[in-house]
């Protein structure tokens, strides 16, 4: 196998590893996925976000933000103070019945999800340290041309998890038509975003 095609496994493992796990990202996307509002394009539009960080990661964003005390500063209360925002949005809707016909009317139009997907990604602390600041200094290491392909390997995985989020959620969808099946995800996610909030508060 060539040094290439290793750089590009690379990428998509790695990738593979840090969008996998659950955050506000995530879960704003299967949630959308699972009342089938506006699924298609917020996925594409977190590929496109996804595509613009790893970028400007590999080609060395996540270096002088990992070196930038203020930067840092910025990006942690301020990631903490969105998480929260977004965390007391699930835990309001954990005591309330909601159905998978009419949960979510919050979103109405496919302006306010795409502005909501760009909120849930650009103001998510963790996206950026997942896409600019690990997956830019793990692809920082390579060469010019073995950087290309680490950068588009990790955006491969990117396109596949969420197309995989929007066509797997149908088949979750006769379960969420409970409203204890609603009330278990916000709580989740009520749970991960103020904790991960709490987290970046204290510094840890």
């Amino acid at each position: 196998m060539s040094l290439e095609w290793l750089a590009w496994g690379k990428g998509l493992a790695t990738s593979a590893g840090l969008i996998m796990a659950i955050g506000a990202q995530n879960a704003f996307v299967l949630t959308q996925s699972l009342r089938r509002q506006f699924h298609w394009p917020i996925a594409l539009l977190c590929i496109f976000f996804d595509a613009l960080l790893i970028t400007a990661g590999v080609a060395g964003l996540g270096v002088l933000i990992s070196q930038s005390d203020l930067l840092s500063e910025l990006a942690r209360w301020g990631g903490a103070l969105f998480l929260l925002w977004f965390g007391f949005g699930a835990a309001q809707r954990v005591f309330r019945d909601e159905v998978m016909e009419t949960g979510g009317r919050e979103i109405s139009s496919l302006k306010g999800a795409l502005l909501m997907t760009a909120a849930v990604t650009l103001l998510n602390p963790h996206a950026w340290i997942d896409t600019v600041v690990l997956i830019g200094s793990i692809g920082g290491q390579y060469d010019a041309n073995l950087k290309l392909w680490f950068g588009v390997g990790a955006v491969c995985f990117s396109a596949i998890w969420f197309t995989g989020i929007c066509a797997g959620a149908r088949w979750m969808a006769p379960l969420f038509r409970k409203p204890l099946a609603w009330k278990v995800l916000d709580g989740a996610i009520w749970a991960m975003t103020w904790g991960i909030a709490a987290a970046l508060l204290l510094g840890s």
